[in-house]
């Protein structure tokens, strides 16, 4: 099998072996390939039920987690994911954990639902985009370089095979819902990242119907 392969298996959960994404186009030029972890990798249920969209995603929306708060090491990230899993699923009844992935203090990129499923993210945006979380409380803190770095290489492997339009807009979650996510330190810092959009919501917020 390719490397792709093993890669897109371990997307959708049947690998648990971490995976290595190209860091072309990652934050300082990173000397490492980041790493991609399965859902097998940190425990994940079964989804309720997975509904797609067609790709390519034409929107990035950077979340964090607020709780649980910042992981350090890869058994407190994989907790935490679990803890976002029951949270979502149990608790609030939706299918899955609502994000698409999420990056932990380790510098380890969890596979969420994955590239081009429908999330429970972000209202109205949820069937095309990539919603990303990064563990922790960046209200007036920055996410470690090595966190900061994980989500850019993410962003470069999903323009690089397809799964995010090269034109796509990043967008922070506060500027498609009412809330303080993804934090104001975050929220700076992705306001200087490449493809960074301001929104006329007039004219880019659609009603559209989606599913969690």
């Amino acid at each position: 099998m390719t490397a792709l392969g093993l890669l897109l298996l371990s997307m959708m959960g049947y690998s648990q072996h971490m995976q290595p994404l190209a860091a072309d186009g990652g934050a300082g030029g990173a000397a490492k390939s980041s790493q991609l972890l399965s859902r097998a990798d940190w425990g994940a249920r079964m989804p309720k039920e997975v509904n797609y969209f067609d790709g390519p995603a034409p929107y990035v929306i950077i979340h964090h987690s607020y709780i649980p708060a910042a992981c350090s090491t890869t058994p407190d990230c994989m907790l935490s994911m679990r803890q976002m899993q029951d949270f979502h699923q149990v608790d609030r009844g939706w299918n899955d954990i609502g994000y698409s992935f999420g990056i932990g203090g380790d510098g380890l990129i969890y596979t969420g639902r994955g590239f081009n499923v429908v999330g429970a993210h972000a209202p109205k945006y949820n069937d095309k985009s990539v919603g990303i979380v990064l563990i922790g409380d960046w209200r007036t803190e920055l996410p470690p370089t090595i966190m900061l770095r994980a989500a850019q290489d993410l962003i470069a492997f999903g323009v690089a095979q397809g799964y995010i339009d090269p034109s796509y807009k990043l967008l922070g979650h506060r500027q498609v819902r009412d809330t303080e996510c993804p934090g104001g330190r975050l929220y700076q810092e992705i306001s200087t990242w490449p493809h960074f959009t301001q929104l006329n919501k007039t004219v880019e917020v659609q009603p559209v119907a989606n599913k969690v």
